[in-house]
């Protein structure tokens, strides 16, 4: 009996290894990770993707969360990821031109846990239905992914919404944070609702002051009309007072700038667990920004 009993307590030393931090959700609740996993084309010498990929695929299996954000993803590091992590199955589209070309804000999600409705991308532009648009000033073409999942377990639904903002644009920011929560306001069914991104924007920038309902439109303002939508930040109702809370390392584990990486969620949503993933292997991160998850309940 004694060994046996020692045999039970060193498999499950070994598993608890294996997934040392995983956001295990229940039925009735979700688990989601945001992640931007910086352009696998970009010239980053020693951080090239190829010399970190297999970093990412450890952080998505590890954590091994119900769907996930990401942005600055190309096409072929998306059916990498796919390929390298079991189970999971992708929404999106690139930028520029609705297909394969350009970055993704794509939504990779387990396939074995959830469902999909229905799901779509939409512009950050003035034309928010044409591939390709910029009119707000944009550096470079910025878009949104989303969709309606059903958790197959407990049957129970919410959306997604995945949105990198653009890095140089102010006004781009702002309005598209109003196009955002007009799109929130506007969906079939009223699911909780869950947002992720990369917003390169820090908590006391407008345009999230504005996702947050601390900036109400008026007469008087005409950057803002009025957000039908106000949402928290997942982190900041469990942790209101943390810091540092930066979320860009520029892949040296620097934590001391801005926090503009956010999973947020409508008020009165259930936030059961959120963290800032400093995950790193012997000092080498798997990208140059933090990713963040959240276990959120999905009954307000």
């Amino acid at each position: 009996m004694y060994s046996h009993r020692m045999l039970f307590l060193a498999l499950l030393a070994v598993l608890t290894m294996l997934v040392p931090n995983a956001v295990c959700a229940a039925p009735g609740e979700v688990s989601i990770m945001t992640f931007n996993i910086r352009y696998g084309t970009a010239n980053d010498g020693a951080n090239h993707w190829e010399k970190r990929h297999e970093l990412v695929y450890d952080v998505i299996r590890r954590h091994d969360c119900d769907a996930v954000g990401l942005q600055e993803a190309l096409h072929f590091q998306i059916e990498q990821i796919c390929a390298a992590v079991p189970n999971h199955a992708v929404i999106g589209v690139g930028r520029d031109d609705g297909k394969t070309q350009g970055e993704y804000s794509a939504i990779i999600f387990r396939a074995d846990r959830l469902n999909v409705t229905d799901s779509g991308t939409f512009w950050l532009s003035d034309t928010p239905d044409a591939p390709g648009s910029i009119t707000w000033g944009n550096a470079c073409t910025r878009i949104c992914t989303w969709a309606r999942f059903i958790q197959k377990k407990s049957g129970k639904a919410f959306y997604l919404f995945n949105v990198h903002l653009d890095h140089r644009s102010q006004f781009s920011r702002e309005k598209s944070m109003v196009l955002l929560a007009q799109r929130i306001a506007d969906r079939k069914h009223s699911d909780p609702v869950i947002v992720t991104g990369d917003f390169n924007a820090g908590e006391s920038n407008p345009a999230i002051r504005y996702l947050t309902g601390e900036i109400e439109g008026n007469t008087d303002d005409k950057r803002f009309a009025k957000n039908p939508v106000p949402l928290v930040d997942t982190f900041r109702v469990l942790h209101p007072t943390a810091s540092p809370v930066g979320t860009f390392n520029g892949f040296k584990g620097e934590r001391s700038g801005a926090k503009i990486d956010y999973i947020f969620v409508l008020p009165g949503t259930k936030v059961l667990e959120a963290a800032i993933l400093h995950d790193n292997k012997d000092g080498r991160y798997p990208s140059d920004h933090f990713p963040l998850t959240a276990r959120i309940g999905l009954t307000r």
